[in-house]
């Protein structure tokens, strides 16, 4: 194996070879999924302003302090205060203002009793004017029921910062700090060529000789699911000059990153290799990697390039491994492998080179225990569909006994255990 290059080498590699890529202003509805360029310091306090959080009454809870359902204090009412208005009044001792839920707290008053506490009667969402006094059968705590100002976001707080990826919550946070636009990096583009006489499309019928093109889909969701936008140019066949019109073709789509799937082994019509050193240059192609030892890596017109294996189990491992990494920096994402130790579920075989095997995960005794998923060949699609994530065997090793405690690469959240 000494030819082979380690894989913590190639990736290292790799990205020290990406940057990540520039940054765009978009209005925030278009901002959902997007990974923010900037952090976000708050000019604003939110609440904006001590607010109710239910429908009920302010008051002063020093009037309430020897209240009890037997013992009720009477309070007059002297203010009505709805959602979007502000009260033009400070409340006395022995007062109360009618409130409802997000209307701001009057000067004087620290506390509200919730309606149901109270003898008023009202149903919400018709006009009627508030008591001219209520019956407390409560004692309130100074601070109940009331949002503090700034008690969510307070000025001057570093709400979110560089990398953080924008979900529903993110944009409801970022509306409410009045952010109408909002700073993101740019998406990769990236060209997506498969090569080989034998691929069909979807639509096409399976002759002898002939596969569906699954690598291809496989690898656009994939791209899809770390950030990226994928761009798939029609299937090289394996032709210098064809395999030349998709590398020319890709290139002038304002691309980012460009992917190949097959054609990179030793094969004698495997014949990206040679395009991609016309076009660019290779910067490592055997790894020791169990599936997908023929990846190439290099550069065409100065976009990063890599060449998959064609087989679709090692496509999907080598982009997981490297790709998905790759992609994840130039997005302006962290790039860290969610990981976690598991006991071999049985006796294992490996060749010697560092292998990513397909394993499902069960909770036994306080551990993770990974199974096989049965078939670990490389044309197996369906083992991937099956894994829950992928065990690796050093280097050098060719046995792995049962109960042996290896790292698995996670594909998916945990199964329950």
């Amino acid at each position: 194996m000494a030819d082979l290059l380690n894989v913590d080498v190639a990736l290292d590699r790799v990205l020290q070879s990406i940057a990540t890529l520039s940054t765009e202003t978009l209005p925030l509805s278009e901002a959902f999924g997007r990974v923010l360029a900037e952090p976000i310091i708050s000019d604003v306090n939110l609440p904006p302003f001590p607010a109710s959080t239910m429908d009920g009454f302010a008051l002063l809870a020093e009037d309430t302090q020897y209240v009890s359902p037997s013992q009720p204090a009477t309070l007059r009412v002297v203010m009505d205060i709805p959602a979007g208005h502000y009260p033009e009044r400070r409340l006395h001792a022995g007062q109360a203002a009618r409130i409802m839920t997000g209307a701001p707290i009057p000067d004087g008053a620290n506390a509200v009793i919730p309606v149901e506490q109270t003898d008023a009667q009202w149903v919400k969402g018709e006009s009627t004017p508030p008591p001219e006094s209520i019956r407390v059968f409560r004692a309130m705590s100074p601070g109940a029921y009331i949002y503090r100002q700034g008690e969510d976001v307070s000025i001057g707080q570093t709400v979110m910062v560089p990398g953080h990826l924008l979900r529903a919550a993110e944009i409801g946070v970022l509306a409410g700090l009045g952010h109408a636009q909002v700073v993101v990096q740019r998406q990769p583009r990236v060209a997506l060529i498969s090569t080989g006489d034998e691929l069909v499309d979807l639509d096409e019928p399976l002759t002898p000789g002939k596969i569906r093109d699954s690598n291809s889909y496989t690898l656009t969701a994939l791209i899809h699911s770390y950030g990226g936008i994928p761009i798939r140019i029609p299937t090289a066949r394996d032709t210098l000059e064809d395999v030349r019109r998709c590398f020319r073709q890709a290139l002038d789509s304002h691309l980012d990153l460009m992917l190949s799937s097959a054609g990179v082994s030793v094969g004698a019509f495997d014949v990206v290799q040679e395009v991609l050193r016309e076009y660019g240059q290779v910067d490592f192609w055997r790894i020791n990697l169990r599936p997908g030892k023929p990846l190439a890596f290099g550069h065409v017109g100065g976009i990063p390039f890599f060449g998959l294996p064609g087989n679709p189990v090692s496509a999907m491992v080598t982009f997981d491994v490297f790709v998905r990494p790759a992609l994840l920096k130039m997005g302006g994402r962290p790039y860290h492998t969610p990981t976690i130790q598991a006991a071999a579920g049985e006796d294992i075989r490996s060749d010697g080179r560092r292998s990513y095997l397909r394993v499902r995960l069960t909770r036994e005794d306080q551990q993770w225990v990974a199974r096989l998923t049965g078939t670990q060949t490389s044309g197996a699609l369906t083992s991937m569909l099956l894994a829950d994530g992928l065990m690796i065997v050093p280097e050098e090793v060719q046995h792995v006994a049962a109960g042996t405690v290896l790292p698995v690469r996670l594909l998916r959240d945990l199964p329950n255990g």
